[in-house]
């Protein structure tokens, strides 16, 4: 998609960006917003502004007010807003009819309301491969299963982890299972559908983490038949600080308020524990709540319903094949992967630069190049680590570093910024 150009901010380099060719003026929803002369391929971290974000979000801010907590023009155009979002938001995903759709602030949020929303004696399971916001938020008791070595292995270990904890524990003791959609680290799919099979099939629920798939691709809470949905908005292309937490009633409304305040009550009396909690959505959702960003993220949900996304998947799998292929084209640069080399995925590529350390390329690309990549463990600390001692052992080479380099891609990005970064990497050999 073209990209938008904003005036060039100052940065903390001397030299000034090197120009760039503009795209083509246009005013599309889908088309994101961008510095001349920076190359953004860190959209896995945050993904830059989509124009129906930013106009959706300008044209509210005249009429800005409380909601939910007034009777004036403005405060209920904002409340009619905000539940419009909501109900835009839960039908994106295919939120079933009985499905609370709760704003949160991003998927780490959306997860931790879930944990605090177990009922006790809950069992997550979980896979090593996860981003630490599916890692960390369970209780203690949890299942961690390996880093599997392909999709099949993952439905036959959960499968055999889920016989193994019936066995071993009451029947009526409620299992979770929490999986990604697509790794943050590689961008390989998970086979989420046959994972929902395994686990209902053994009585459990499981809790999608769709924060890397949902910029890449549909899902549908109801097709994929997961109990629980978690994403963020700042991925996609909605950088206004909600995430949402979309899945099945019951267990939310027996749970204590993840935040106690106003709104979250249908009655507060005169004794300190005199409170009666609501039900429903605002029960979770204590305080004023990000307007702004329920309504951005909801803009961003219609335009791209509104768009041919088997053609933007197309693009991005165009632009993701040659920049793989340029890499594996490289002798001194190494990809990294959990499943093989022909496992579907998102446009997210991570890889090390064999001699060089990963922050250095990265302080590199962006002083001289003016690309913008990520570097580190990519708050996957596990699985980074497992990759990396793969692709030493994969290569035989023992000078690999300790940290990786990720270069993500989406709506923006174009041939001539893939072949840039690879231009950059080769003049590193």
């Amino acid at each position: 998609m073209p990209v938008t150009l904003l005036p060039s901010l100052p940065t903390r380099f001397d030299a000034a960006p090197e120009p760039i060719a503009p795209e083509p003026a246009s005013s599309g929803p889908l088309d994101v917003l961008g510095v001349p002369g920076e190359i953004n391929l860190d959209y896995a971290a945050s993904a830059p502004c989509a124009r129906a974000a930013a106009d959706a979000v300008a044209e509210l801010l005249p009429w800005y007010a409380s909601v939910h907590r007034g009777a004036g023009a403005l405060s209920r155009r904002c409340t009619l807003a905000y539940e419009q979002a909501r109900q835009t938001v839960g039908d994106f995903f295919g939120a079933r009819a009985d499905d609370h759709v709760i704003f949160t602030r991003n998927t780490t949020d959306a997860l931790n309301l879930l944990a605090r929303a177990l009922p006790a004696g809950t069992t997550v399971v979980t896979f090593a491969g996860e981003h630490h916001a599916n890692l960390l938020p369970w209780p203690r008791g949890s299942v961690r299963l390996p880093v599997p070595t392909d999709p099949d292995a993952a439905v036959r270990d959960l499968a055999a982890a889920l016989t193994e904890l019936r066995r071993g524990s009451s029947p009526a003791l409620p299992v979770l299972v929490a999986v990604t959609g697509a790794s943050n680290v590689t961008g390989e799919l998970w086979p989420v559908t046959e994972l929902a099979r395994v686990a209902h099939r053994h009585g459990a629920r499981i809790v999608l983490d769709a924060a890397q798939l949902a910029p890449h691709a549909p899902v549908d809470l109801l097709a994929l038949d997961v109990d629980y949905l978690a994403v963020s908005g700042h991925k996609l292309y909605a950088p206004f600080g909600a995430g949402v937490l979309i899945g099945r009633a019951d267990w939310l409304d027996a749970a204590p308020p993840y935040l106690a305040g106003g709104g979250a009550t249908s009655h507060v009396g005169p004794a300190t524990h005199d409170v009666n909690w609501t039900t429903g959505p605002a029960r979770h959702e204590g305080g004023t709540p990000n307007l702004l960003g329920a309504v951005a993220l909801a803009a961003v949900c219609t335009a791209l319903d509104d768009a041919d996304r088997a053609a933007l998947a197309a693009h991005e799998q165009a632009l993701l094949t040659r920049l793989r292929t340029g890499i594996a084209a490289l002798p001194h640069v190494v990809e990294l992967r959990t499943f093989g080399p022909d496992a579907p995925r998102v446009g997210i590529v991570s890889f090390v630069v064999v001699g060089w350390d990963s922050s250095d390329v990265a302080a590199r690309l962006a002083a001289e190049h003016h690309i913008g990549v990520r570097d580190g463990l990519f708050c996957a600390h596990p699985l980074a680590r497992r990759l990396l001692s793969e692709a030493a052992g994969r290569t035989g080479r023992r000078d690999l570093p300790p940290t990786a380099l990720r270069a993500s891609i989406g709506l923006g990005t174009t041939e001539a910024q893939v072949d840039k970064l690879l231009a950059a990497l080769a003049d590193l050999g």
